[in-house]
């Protein structure tokens, strides 16, 4: 088998959002194809983009999984959609968002699907999360670790 590590951003600011993100926890750890290895605390934050909307609860997982990245996007977009994620605009409410931040070393950039997720390491809704669950992993384009550029 062969096992991709992937990070995952989780978020939500609709209904009960720690159920929800929980319930993403859980999703995958009932995926056979993937294998939560670590979650981060959960923060809440302001929203940004529409910041006419309730603050959000937010986190990260790392999971190692056997999908291809177009198949973990449409299983993530099966998990949102399980929870009452309906896409009405661009950063919009919403019952749950999961977002795919790195996948191993991958890069690619599609209509979909960009990774590295382009705006992962100007949020600190994903920094701080991801530096507490992997602070030493290196950033594919750049190499630097995540623990040392969340404090640039």
């Amino acid at each position: 088998m062969n096992y991709t590590d992937v990070y995952l951003g989780l978020g939500s600011n609709v209904g009960n959002r720690a159920s929800h993100l929980a319930a993403a926890v859980q999703a995958c750890n009932e995926d056979m194809n993937i294998h939560v290895i670590a979650e981060s605390s959960v923060i809440e934050t302001e929203p940004i983009g529409n910041t006419n909307q309730g603050s959000f609860l937010n986190q990260v997982i790392h999971i190692e999984t056997e999908y291809r990245p177009m198949e973990l996007l449409e299983r993530c977009l099966e998990i949102e959609v399980s929870r009452g994620r309906i896409r009405l605009e661009k950063w919009g409410p919403r019952t749950l968002d999961i977002d795919i931040l790195f996948f191993g070393t991958v890069q690619c950039k599609e209509d979909e699907l960009e990774i590295p997720h382009p705006e992962a390491c100007k949020r600190d809704f994903v920094m701080m999360p991801l530096s507490e669950i992997a602070p030493t992993f290196r950033h594919p384009v750049t190499g630097h670790d995540i623990g040392a550029m969340l404090h640039v």
